[in-house]
């Protein structure tokens, strides 16, 4: 092998090596985790399976999964001039933030941003930088309440749909997996892996989307999602799954340890976004918080049966 071709065959397996070194394991004193983001974290389907795979790997940790995502959300700040019709302004994380983490104490928090926060608008120097002013600020935030922060790159918005924003989110997330290495931060990339997957497949048929709606994902879209922050968490061995029930095969009850826990992820978010207050219209409120918990308990215990019989 020459020098040239050695040094190129180096710098290539640093390159690989250094963007899969991300071990993000959950710290042993960590009892509650939070996850943050817009319309994709409400649906909640990716922490779903986060919290299923992980707890059925690990039925003996004790761990609170809340998902406080709201439908339009940014960390911009920025809205469309008639979003929604001119119903409402696109709701901004400032705004409830410090409820949030008055109430919930989270020791660990996911953040997923930046599906709204380039408001469907091509690429503009202005606007990216409210991205980055927001995201800089929530890790400042998390960091002040001693919270464990894991950001996680935006999903991909189909092309098909308007290449100039696909092209934002191709930015924004290139931006944030430098900060793991400009400043330290715990970054995941679910961005490059689903527009990698939707790419190889849409090679092979042209019809093929992950989202509908371009924006949105659907099942496979959310295990793509859920297997890249289950990989930083250490469960090397959901590479080779292809979707969410693959990954459960192996569990005898491992279907029904997700039926219960979307369930309970559901119950417990409504009843937390309502608790911790938002300006988002037209979500529905959801049990009052105690009522909540108490149903999230009694699930909490079938699923403890499950999870020790299993």
């Amino acid at each position: 092998m020459n020098r040239v071709a050695l040094v190129f065959l180096l710098f290539t397996v640093f390159h690989v090596s250094a963007f899969s070194q991300t071990d993000y394991s959950i710290p042993e004193e960590a009892q509650r985790i939070v996850f943050l983001g817009n319309s994709i974290t409400y649906s909640g389907q990716y922490i779903s399976y986060v919290e299923a795979y992980y707890r059925l790997k690990h039925p003996l940790r004790e761990l609170e999964w809340i998902n406080v995502g709201l439908p339009s959300e940014t960390v911009s700040g920025l809205s469309e001039e008639n979003h929604a019709g001119g119903a409402f302004p696109r709701p901004d994380l400032h705004e409830r933030l410090n409820r949030v983490f008055e109430r919930l104490n989270p020791d660990v928090v996911f953040v997923n941003y930046g599906m709204n926060d380039g408001i469907y608008l091509p690429l503009d120097e202005g606007r990216f930088q409210k991205y980055k002013d927001g995201i800089n600020w929530l890790h400042g935030e998390i960091i002040a309440i001693s919270a464990y922060a894991i950001f996680v790159t935006p999903p991909v918005y189909d092309p098909k749909k308007g290449a100039a924003y696909a092209n934002v989110l191709d930015n924004y997330s290139d931006w944030l997996l430098s900060r793991r290495y400009t400043a330290g931060w715990k970054v995941i990339d679910i961005h490059w892996p689903m527009r990698n997957y939707l790419e190889d497949q849409r090679a092979l048929d042209s019809a093929y989307f992950l989202a509908k709606d371009g924006v949105h994902p659907g099942e496979i879209g959310h295990w793509l999602m859920a297997k890249e922050i289950l990989l930083a968490l250490g469960e090397s061995e959901v590479k080779d799954f292809n979707d969410i029930h693959e990954a459960l095969a192996a569990f005898s009850h491992g279907e029904e340890v997700l039926s219960l826990i979307s369930k309970r992820q559901m119950l417990l978010r409504d009843a937390w976004l309502t608790s911790t207050g938002h300006v988002r219209p037209g979500l529905a409120p959801g049990v009052a918080l105690e009522e909540a918990q108490a149903l999230a308990n009694e699930i909490e215990s079938q699923l403890t049966q499950l999870l020790l019989n299993n």
